[in-house]
């Protein structure tokens, strides 16, 4: 069997692979154990055995383990195989507070490297999500200050604020005459 290679030492990993496997879950930025393993070069299992091996230093909000329906969910989003191979239970999502604490329990060179790294991608959506808070109450402000003649402006920049709409995707696959919602 093959073992994965740790990341070079001093090698900087680009800020948007990071940000992308930070997660909402649970009204909470997380990032997934096989993620976290693959940015640190170790196997899931390995991270896993050293957070089951150390549970004083993974509270709640440090660490935890999704439900079977919160894995489906993210299953189902993600594309991921529900068939052989692959896991066999829900991953261990990691708030930044644990993806901290990981650094102390994955004690290697590019494993500290890559977890300073990870914590700036947290701190940068921190910022942006504050900036965002900053604009919209500027915004408010302003529209108190102008007459009702921008009031079409105000309307038009919060749309533009808003987060895009979730579309509900119509399933893929065949559905029998019988089964057909739109007959």
């Amino acid at each position: 069997m093959a073992k994965k290679k740790s990341p070079t030492p001093s090698v900087q990993l680009p800020l948007e692979r990071i940000e992308r496997k930070i997660l909402l879950i649970r009204d909470q930025k997380v990032m997934l154990d096989a993620d976290l393993a693959d940015l640190y070069g170790v196997a899931t299992g390995v991270l896993v055995r050293q957070v089951k091996r150390n549970p004083k230093r993974f509270p709640r909000d440090f660490c935890f383990q999704l439900t079977a329906a919160e894995w489906e969910i993210l299953r189902c989003q993600s594309g991921i195989s529900k068939g052989r191979g692959g896991r066999r239970y829900a991953p261990y999502a990691f708030s930044d507070q644990g993806v901290a604490m990981l650094s102390s329990v994955l004690n290697s060179t590019p494993a500290i490297e890559v977890n300073v790294q990870i914590m700036r991608a947290f701190v940068t959506l921190r910022e942006m999500l504050s900036t965002h808070k900053d604009l919209a109450k500027k915004l408010a402000e302003l529209e108190k200050k102008y007459d009702r003649h921008f009031a079409v402006v105000f309307d038009a920049i919060r749309k533009l604020m808003e987060p895009p709409p979730v579309s509900k995707k119509r399933r893929i696959g065949f559905i029998g005459t019988d089964n057909d919602p739109e007959q």
